[in-house]
């Protein structure tokens, strides 16, 4: 449950990060998304930042490591494959293919979502519209 929470947080800084600009991500735009309190936040980004993903200062943003941006991407790329499979495939209601991907993202191992991103042909889009990040380096 922890990487699962773990993995939220970072795939959540880095759709925060898609639409804004290179100022950082505040504490409070994470607590909102994410809807936790602010100090369970700034617990979160103290774990994340002892283990090299993210930087950041007691009041102050939250940026992205290399280690961080390049584990956000993965995340963020095999939910973004899994919800064009839901709906792709499985013809999931849109309304409900997020949150499904939601659960889902952690319980496949990289290999099967490696699989399902070639099934799909390397979707670029997911069904909201979004990028899926495919470049695996963090660049």
């Amino acid at each position: 449950m922890v990487n699962e929470s773990r993995e939220d947080y970072l795939r959540t800084i880095y759709v925060l990060q898609e639409g804004a600009d290179s100022r950082g991500i505040k504490l409070v735009d994470i607590s909102a998304a994410l809807n936790v309190s602010k100090p369970s936040v700034s617990e979160m980004v103290r774990k994340l930042s002892r283990a090299g993903y993210v930087k950041a200062k007691p009041y102050s943003p939250v940026f992205f490591t290399k280690k961080g941006l390049a584990k956000a991407r993965r995340i963020t790329h095999n939910h973004r494959v899994i919800e064009v499979f839901l709906r792709d495939i499985l013809k999931c209601n849109l309304s409900k293919v997020h949150d499904y991907a939601n659960r889902l993202e952690h319980a496949f191992p990289e290999e099967v979502l490696d699989r399902l991103d070639k099934f799909l042909k390397n979707p670029k889009l997911s069904p909201y519209g979004r990028l899926i990040p495919h470049n695996r380096n963090g660049s």
